[in-house]
């Protein structure tokens, strides 16, 4: 079949009509998704995640698990603990650009690292290297945490979970809190899981994790975390109310 168009088709098309056609396109896509994500946020997670309470983080990689921790009353709780779908690697910490291996450390989100746009549904860049992984020489970036259930080196949390996840960290980002942390570790921190991998490369890396693991556990408070050399030093705060 032969299609023939208008006359004033057959013409070429001025190149500016084009580009505003184009940049019309664009500019509904981008208002329609716009809408899409304001409806996600809204609608995934309960109407604590709402209210813009301050949070904290902790992944276990053996475990494949992540802890969601929610400052409420002045005391944080553990709101869930979601189940990783997906992780990649093995045990200890992330080395270099390609080796698909999961960090290990205390990272730090703040609202830059927010991606509502990611193609794997919502992410949050977990600001790998940090300081410590600089000095260390450790190479990589754009390590999230995701949705979706495919990971290279990345912690892949499904769908809905992030959606909740999400939420809850965008809500605490716009309503005062600057930042919060993540904490990596490469399973849950007792003298008797430690004592399993006494022969290890990475003990006297995980001894020092370790060390601000033991100061949440005691307070259930989020440590001050600075580097010192190619150590991380961790300092109890007041919780304020």
């Amino acid at each position: 079949m032969h299609l023939s168009f208008p006359i004033m088709m057959k013409k070429k098309m001025p190149r500016y009509f084009i580009l505003s056609l184009t940049l019309l396109f664009l500019s509904g896509c981008a208002i329609h998704q716009k809408e899409s994500i304001q409806k996600t946020l809204k609608t995934a997670a309960p109407i604590a995640a709402n209210k813009g309470y301050p949070i904290y983080m902790r992944i276990f990689k053996e475990e494949k698990s992540l802890e969601l921790w929610v400052k409420v009353a002045g005391e944080y709780k553990l709101y869930k603990t979601y189940p990783i779908q997906k992780t990649s690697g093995k045990l200890g910490p992330k080395q270099r650009e390609g080796d698909r291996q999961n960090p290990e450390g205390i990272y730090l989100i703040t609202q830059k690292n927010l991606n509502p746009y990611s193609r794997y549904h919502l992410s949050m860049n977990i600001g790998y290297p940090n300081r410590l992984d600089r000095n260390l020489k450790r190479t990589g970036d754009a390590i999230m945490i995701h949705g979706g259930c495919k990971s290279i080196g990345c912690f892949a949390m499904g769908d809905a979970p992030i959606e909740e996840i999400y939420t809850f960290a965008y809500n605490a980002l716009t309503s005062g809190q600057k930042y919060f942390y993540v904490a990596i570790y490469p399973f849950k921190m007792t003298e008797k899981n430690l004592a399993r991998y006494k022969e290890s490369t990475w003990y006297p890396f995980w001894q020092n994790l370790k060390e601000g693991y033991m100061l949440f556990e005691a307070t259930h408070t989020p440590p001050k975390v600075t580097v010192k050399g190619k150590k991380y030093c961790f300092k109890t705060i007041e919780l304020s109310k």
